[in-house]
C-alpha cells in the first residue's frame, strides 16, 4: 500500500480515538421561555418507559395562533375516549344544547275507571341518563290521573335507534362490563345491575349478594367462598353472557373482614329490562298488571298519559367528565335521528359526524372512526386533528362554554379528579381522558401563569406497563403548561 494512504489512515484513526475519548458536552437547559418548555417535555419524554412506546402531543397557544410543542403530532393514534370529544362537539352543533330526551308511558285505552284496556307502552327516546327513580316519578303520574289496573303487556319501544347493541370492534369479551352495555333508545340504570359482594364474618362464612334495583329480571348463581387469609382464587362477578342469560354468578374467594365489593354488570336485552322494572314498581304502588314485559311499537294513536324529560346540557356533561359511554353512543344515534330519520344508526351518525367536522375545517381523511365512544380498537385519529378540534370550538361562542364546562377539570372532578393535585394544573386544566389496554391519552385546555390560553392533546400507546406511569408523565407536561410563563 502507499504511504499517502497508509498516513491517512492513521490520521482517522487517531480522530476517531480522540473523538471516542472526549467529554461528551452537556446540553444545557435553555434561557428562551418556549425553548425551554420544549426542553422540559423532552426531559419527561426521555423516561425508558417511552422506548417501547408512541407519543403523539401537540401543544398551541390560542392567542398567539403559535406551535409551542410537537411531536409525532400527524401520526395515528387510537383515541379511546377521546373520540367523545368529536361526538360531543358534533351533538351540539347537531342537537343544540337546548335538545330534550324523552321518555313516554303511553296507552291506546283508557277508562274513566281508571282501567287501561290492552297493552301499557313505555317508549325511549334516546335517554342514556334515566334511572329507577326516574321511573318511580312516571308511575307517580300515573297514580295521579288515576289508573288503577292495566289489563295489557307492558311494552318496551324502542324502535327510535336500530337493534345493533354493540359498537363495531368492541371485544366480545367485555360483553358483561358496564362500559360495553348494550346501546338502546330505550335505557335504564346504565343498562346494568350494581353487585355487593360482602364476606362473611369468618373462614367458611356465607358470602352475601346483594343486586340493586331488586329485580326478577335477573338470576343469581354464587359459589364464592370466605377464606381466613389469601384468596387463592381471585373472586369473579361476571353474566352468562355468551349464554345470552340474564343470569349473575359470583365465584372465587374473599377474605373475611374485607369491604364490600362492587361492581356493575350489564343486562341483556336492555329495553325488556326497563319494561320489567316498570311492572314491578307499577305493582309496588298499587297499579295492578295482568300483562307481562314484552318489546314491540307504540300504535300512531297511543295517548301519551306520563313523560320523563332530560336536557342534553346535562347529559354532555356526564358524558365527558364521567366519560361514559352509553352516552355517547346514544348521543351518536340521536344525531342520526336528527338528520336522518328513525331508526338512529351509529353508522350514519358519524357520517354526520365528519361532515360537521368538515364545516368547522377539519380534514376529514385524516382520521378514521366506528363509534361515539371511543371504545373500540378500530378508531385512529392524530393529535393535530385533536387540537384542531378544540381550537375551532373556542370560536364557537353560543357553545363553547357548555363544551368547556363539560370537561373534567384537574384535581376536581370527573376522571381528573385525582390528578395534578398540589400543582399550577389544579381547578385549571380541563381535560378528557382516555384509556384502554395499553392506551392513555389527554387533550383538552390549560391556562399559563401569564393568563395564556394553550390547547393540547397527548396520546400514548402501545405499553405494557402500568398505565399510571403514563399518566404521571402527562400530568407532569400538564403542570409545565400551567406554570409556563413567557417573563
Amino acid at each position: 500500500m502507499p504511504r499517502p494512504h497508509i498516513a491517512c489512515i492513521l490520521i482517522m484513526i487517531s480522530t476517531l480515538i480522540f473523538i471516542g475519548c472526549a467529554t461528551p458536552r452537556e446540553i444545557t437547559r435553555p434561557s428562551d421561555p418556549v425553548e425551554a418548555l420544549r426542553y422540559d417535555i423532552d426531559s419527561i419524554l426521555s423516561d425508558s418507559i417511552f422506548i417501547p412506546t408512541d407519543a403523539a402531543i401537540k401543544v398551541v397557544s390560542l392567542d398567539r395562533n403559535e406551535v409551542l410543542y410537537e411531536r409525532n403530532s400527524r401520526k395515528l393514534m387510537r383515541p379511546a375516549s377521546n373520540t367523545k370529544l368529536l361526538t360531543s362537539a358534533a351533538a351540539l352543533l347537531i342537537l343544540g344544547q337546548d335538545h330534550i330526551f324523552q321518555t313516554l308511558i303511553l296507552a291506546d285505552s283508557l277508562r274513566p275507571d281508571g282501567s287501561v284496556e290492552g297493552p301499557l307502552y313505555i317508549k325511549g327516546f334516546g335517554n342514556p341518563d334515566m334511572t329507577t327513580t326516574e321511573l318511580d316519578s312516571m308511575v307517580w303520574q300515573l297514580k295521579a290521573i288515576g289508573i288503577k289496573s292495566i289489563s295489557g303487556n307492558i311494552v318496551a319501544d324502542a324502535s327510535w335507534f336500530d337493534d345493533l347493541y354493540w359498537g363495531t370492534g368492541w371485544m366480545w369479551d367485555d360483553e358483561a362490563e358496564s362500559d360495553e352495555a348494550g346501546i338502546s333508545a330505550l335505557s335504564v340504570n346504565k343498562n346494568c345491575v350494581k353487585v355487593s359482594v360482602i364476606p362473611g364474618k369468618s373462614s367458611g362464612g356465607a358470602v352475601q349478594v346483594l343486586i340493586d334495583p331488586t329485580t326478577s329480571y335477573v338470576s343469581l348463581i354464587n359459589t364464592a367462598r370466605t377464606v381466613a387469609d389469601t384468596a387463592l382464587i381471585p373472586l369473579e362477578i361476571t353474566r352468562l353472557y355468551k349464554e345470552r342469560l340474564n343470569t349473575l354468578t359470583v365465584s372465587g374467594e374473599i377474605m373475611a373482614g374485607k369491604d364490600t365489593v362492587k361492581r356493575r354488570i350489564t343486562v341483556w336485552r336492555p329495553e325488556l329490562y326497563t319494561a320489567t322494572l316498570l311492572k314491578e314498581r307499577l305493582e309496588a304502588s298499587g297499579i295492578a298488571v295482568r300483562g307481562q314485559p314484552t318489546i314491540g311499537v307504540t300504535l300512531p294513536w297511543s295517548r301519551e298519559l306520563a313523560y320523563h324529560h332530560w336536557p342534553l346540557d346535562t347529559m354532555i356533561v356526564n358524558l365527558n367528565k364521567a366519560s361514559d359511554n352509553l352516552s355517547a353512543e346514544n348521543t351518536l344515534k340521536s344525531v342520526s335521528v336528527a338528520r336522518g330519520g328513525i331508526p338512529g344508526s351509529a353508522k350514519h351518525g358519524l357520517f354526520q359526524v365528519n361532515e360537521t367536522l368538515a364545516e368547522l375545517g377539519i380534514d376529514t381523511t385524516q382520521y378514521f372512526i366506528v363509534d361515539g365512544s371511543g371504545a373500540s380498537h378500530y378508531n385512529l385519529l392524530t393529535a393535530e386533528t385533536l387540537v384542531q378540534l378544540l381550537t375551532a370550538m373556542t370560536r364557537k361562542s353560543e357553545i363553547f362554554p357548555l363544551f368547556y364546562r363539560s370537561l373534567p377539570i384537574a384535581g376536581v372532578d370527573g376522571t381528573l379528579e385525582k390528578r395534578m393535585r398540589g400543582t399550577r394544573a389544579e381547578g385549571n386544566l380541563r381535560g378528557k381522558t382516555g384509556s384502554l389496554t395499553g392506551i392513555s391519552n389527554l387533550s383538552g385546555y390549560v391556562t399559563t401563569a401569564d393568563g395564556e390560553h394553550l390547547v393540547f392533546s397527548m396520546l400514548m400507546q402501545d405499553f405494557i406497563l402500568p398505565i399510571r406511569l403514563y399518566r404521571n408523565a402527562q400530568d407532569q407536561i400538564g403542570a409545565l403548561l400551567a406554570g409556563f410563563t413567557r417573563n
